[in-house]
């Protein structure tokens, strides 16, 4: 599953799919990201098809001069975008080959990799008129930002108010920490965890919800977590913890971290997320009889998959999650990229439902397009102890602000029974 595209998670999207801007044209090729040098010329990142699949698997570059001369500079990696002028070179982004699942790189526009190696995650690059382009750089927990030529321009680091949330000034958030460990074959992981509002670790053991992020290539940052999917902070009032991990194959720690769940999803990827709830209930943090664990997108398979590999959790929120890889494949818009991570039976929830006993809740967009509701209806069919909502008119995220407090107010009351 490719990672939801608003505010929930904060990493790597497609270029949207858009008509191209008037003028710019390429013969027998679908324009989807243009960036404009100071002298006129455009640099036009172009894609075989106007459809994601096969589109985005088949990019290109091009050059168009003042003139309308057009310039083939070839085929990139899959997944290009961001396009960027520094002088009178072009750079990009783009998957590292020769995976679908993998870290992000920078290319120029002799399609080099000058990230090689670099053990965090570019996310995006930005034209700078006159300077090197920005590259926001995606690295454990923070973020950094960094011109192409390397010069450091400075790091957002620790739980922050964005914005946005100016208005709720004044209240009481659950202490939130940033957490370090170790994965059972040695692999250094990084998560958060958010305390009940007025908690500390001395008030233990507590509830405790554990929170997949999407993606899976994608990461939990160390900023307020507050979204309109059930979220450690909307749980912090609650009375309940949250623990929101980074397990193998999201961002932030480079090219082989990420690719490590290429057709291995949900296998040691699993065994990260575990390693740190049984870390948590070492501590004295966390309530062995009183886990539950939710998740969107691909934190909804997640979610799904570990309670066929467990049965400690007592509540389980399975939101746009995938139950069956293959039919996934065959049906998703993503179908390609979702062969890279899991194409078979094995690697699928529902392969395995007869095991699941934990509660579950199953939500999903009827209008989704990315992971069909088709899958939600099949874990609820096999799962006899679940509930099914589904959303009128949504997509693969919830946009409609009765069907988030809806989903907010189900989410309290499945969890309440921890």
């Amino acid at each position: 599953m490719r990672e939801l595209t608003d505010e929930i998670t904060a990493g790597h999207s497609p270029p949207p799919v858009k008509d191209a801007p008037a003028g710019v044209s390429i013969p027998g090729r679908h324009v989807a990201e243009v960036a404009k040098h100071p002298g006129g010329r455009l640099a036009v990142i172009t894609w075989s098809s106007p459809e994601i699949d096969p589109g985005l698997l088949n990019p290109a570059l091009h050059v168009v001069e003042t003139d309308g001369t057009v310039t083939d500079l070839g085929a990139t990696p899959a997944d290009a975008g961001s396009p960027a002028w520094w002088g009178d070179e072009v750079f990009y982004l783009a998957l590292t080959p020769p995976h679908l699942q993998g870290g992000n790189a920078v290319f120029d526009q002799r399609h080099r990799n000058l990230t090689e190696g670099v053990p965090a995650c570019p996310i995006d690059l930005v034209q700078d008129d006159g300077s090197a382009p920005v590259v926001v750089v995606a690295t454990g927990l923070d973020t950094e930002f960094h011109r192409l030529d390397g010069t450091f321009l400075g790091r957002v680091t620790g739980s922050h108010l964005p914005p946005r949330y100016r208005d709720l000034d004044g209240i009481a958030w659950g202490t939130q920490e940033r957490l370090h460990y170790q994965a059972r074959d040695g692999l250094d992981l990084d998560g958060l965890l958010v305390l009940p509002v007025g908690w500390t670790r001395r008030d233990g053991p507590c509830r405790l919800v554990t929170i997949v992020h999407g993606g899976p290539y994608d990461r939990w940052t160390d900023d307020l977590q507050l979204h309109w999917v059930p979220s450690a902070q909307w749980f912090a009032h609650q009375g309940i913890a949250a623990f929101l991990p980074n397990p193998r194959g999201g961002q932030g720690h480079g090219h082989e971290f990420a690719a490590a769940v290429a057709k291995e999803v949900g296998q040691e990827e699993w065994h990260d997320i575990e390693t740190g709830i049984d870390l948590l209930v070492g501590q004295g943090i966390a309530d062995p009889d009183r886990l539950g664990i939710a998740g969107w997108s691909h934190g909804g398979f997640m979610a799904a998959w570990a309670t066929t590999r467990t049965d400690r959790f007592k509540a389980a929120l399975v939101g746009a999650g995938i139950s069956d890889w293959p039919k996934l494949i065959a049906t998703g818009e993503w179908g390609a990229f979702e062969a890279a991570l899991g194409d078979s039976p094995e690697h699928s929830p529902i392969t395995y439902a007869d095991r699941i006993s934990t509660p579950m809740l199953i939500v999903h967009g009827a209008e989704d397009t990315n992971v069909p509701v088709e899958q939600a209806e099949l874990l609820h069919g096999a799962v006899k102890h679940s509930e099914l909502v589904v959303y009128p008119g949504e997509g693969h995220s919830l946009r409609q602000r009765e069907h988030r407090l809806d989903l907010l107010n189900r989410a309290r009351r499945l969890f309440a029974k921890l």
